[in-house]
């Protein structure tokens, strides 16, 4: 993750790091972005000529999890990325540079997936990676949830790590 700015040390004095934040760094640490870019690299597309030239892989892989581990929408991702520090932070992404990703870009990452049947294979790497930390991610995770036996009946929406 890349070092915070004084703005965020200078304005934040009693911020307390989330469970989101959290998760995000441990991710950070797991997962190798080389090894799942070279699944994508053949399939994703290089500048040719003029126009707009395709978002970093590892940046895009970056968006792709989290998109995931929250159940967010390609609408909702743009959202986040402007609304969380930490999202941007794991992401890399700098909005005094450069705007996030909006959701049609996103959405085309996810085709580009779904075409080369390379999703699956993504998440049986990371799943081997977790495994290899002792750690489990289930498909309903839902990272910061509170516990809520009202809302749902039962007991659940923690993040599921063994």
């Amino acid at each position: 993750m890349d070092q915070p700015t004084f703005a965020d040390e200078a304005f934040e004095r009693y911020r307390k790091r989330t469970r989101w934040e959290q998760f995000l760094a441990e991710m950070e640490q797991i997962i190798s972005g080389r090894e799942l870019c070279s699944v994508i690299k053949p399939f994703y597309p290089k500048l040719k000529g003029a126009g707009r030239p395709p978002v970093l892989l590892k940046r895009m892989l970056r968006i792709h999890f989290p998109r995931h581990w929250a159940n967010l929408s390609e609408p909702v991702v743009k959202e986040v990325l402007y609304d969380s520090p930490a999202m941007r932070q794991f992401i890399g992404i700098h909005l005094e540079r450069e705007p996030a990703p909006d959701e049609t870009i996103v959405r085309k990452f996810r085709h580009l997936l779904k075409v080369h049947n390379l999703g699956g294979q993504l998440f049986v790497t990371t799943g081997e990676y977790l495994q290899e930390h002792g750690l489990n991610l289930g498909t309903s995770t839902n990272v910061g949830a509170r516990n809520s036996t009202k809302r749902r009946g039962k007991a659940g929406g923690t993040r599921k790590c063994t």
